[in-house]
């Protein structure tokens, strides 16, 4: 194997959950509004019951090769040459995820905390960071989050109860005012971002101590990003209302600008700004590591660690190239669930479905 490395299942699930928050948990809440309004949350729960069958699917195919990563059993099951060409969709798939999720970066720092500075600079001192992360390993990635996780969640629970002051129980009503055709047409943009996603652990569970308790933790890692997200939504309903949490782009970050506790506790930004910077952080890091080592895979390299700086430096140019701006991204949130379904659903179905009918003509 080219990475040698071994992550506990307590940091996969780690893993899992920082990931499924992600981006998610700065504009999710706003796509979920615009079409859904009060019943967002609603909307949510069922994206959250879809993303746990995906896990599902995913943990599947998982246990065909339990000692192999995506882009070895590929070759395995659907032969040399058309498993490179999954393989290389596989890398394409994560290394446009990850130029999305780079330029959530610097669309976020530019528009919101620094808005003179150049957006390739911020882009730049980024990546370099998440280099020298998948540079030294999936062990040290995992220790890290590892290590941050708690404070993460402290975080989390202090704008949280921050915010419970600034709740509104009107915004909310009236409850079940969509129906269903509206939740489910709702719940795309959640399905795709980031359940759909997650087919990305493929590279990094073969690498799981106990693989036993890993799928155990999968489900729990999602189901606790999922829960929290819905939390999230719920929270800018309350406090914003419907129609700013719909206009806002990034209505969590508005969120902090309204704490408000005795005219002395005030404007957290920097607090929500950290958790979306210790998982957006996370999340990018995992996705270009996977696309990197699949790449490297296919390409039967030695060591994915060289393709690592080419890749992260034509990164930065991608990302602006191909999300030119932040309305553009608004647009590509409506239909990407037809994009990240190809290789978070479509492949995944596949390889599972000739995997088991290989298996039925091998018995006969």
């Amino acid at each position: 194997m080219l990475e040698n490395g071994v992550i506990s299942v307590r940091q996969f699930q780690i893993f899992v959950f920082v990931f499924t928050i992600g981006s998610s948990i700065l504009y999710i809440p706003s796509a979920l509004a615009a079409e859904a309004k009060q019943d967002a949350w609603i909307a949510a729960g069922f994206g959250v019951i879809i993303g746990l069958l995906v896990v599902k699917l995913i943990t599947s195919v998982a246990k065909l090769y339990p000692n192999l990563n995506f882009a070895q059993y590929t070759e395995v099951v659907l032969g040399k040459w058309i498993g490179k060409l999954v393989n290389l969709a596989f890398f394409f798939n994560f290394y446009m995820i990850s130029a999305f999720v780079l330029r959530d970066v610097g669309d976020f720092v530019t528009t919101l905390l620094m808005p003179e500075t150049p957006i390739q600079a911020i882009l730049i001192l980024f990546i370099v960071v998440v280099i020298m992360g998948i540079r030294l390993g999936l062990e040290t990635l995992a220790r890290a989050a590892e290590i941050i996780y708690p404070l993460l969640i402290i975080m989390i629970f202090i704008l949280l109860i921050a915010l419970t002051p600034e709740i509104k129980f009107t915004n909310i009503q009236p409850l079940f005012k969509s129906d269903v055709k509206t939740i489910v047409r709702a719940s795309l943009p959640f399905i795709a971002v980031p359940f759909f996603q997650i087919s990305v652990f493929l590279m990094i569970i073969p690498y799981v101590h106990k693989k036993k308790g890993a799928e155990k933790k999968f489900f729990s890692g999602a189901f606790k990003a999922g829960i929290l997200l819905i939390v999230f939504t719920v929270f800018s309903i309350l406090v914003l209302g419907v129609d700013i949490t719909a206009r806002e782009f990034y209505p969590t970050f508005s969120l902090s600008q309204k704490i408000n506790i005795g005219n002395f506790l005030q404007r957290l930004e920097a607090v929500t700004a950290s958790i979306w910077f210790i998982s957006i952080f996370f999340k990018l890091s995992i996705c270009f590591y996977a696309s990197v080592l699949s790449l490297a895979h296919t390409l039967k390299l030695k060591d994915y660690k060289v393709l690592s700086f080419p890749l992260g430096m034509i990164l930065v140019v991608l990302s602006i190239v191909v999300y030119p701006n932040i309305v553009y991204t608004g647009e590509f949130i409506k239909w990407m669930v037809y994009y990240f379904g190809t290789m978070g659903l479509v492949i995944p179905i596949t390889l599972l479905g000739v995997s088991i009918l290989r298996s039925g003509i091998s018995r006969k």
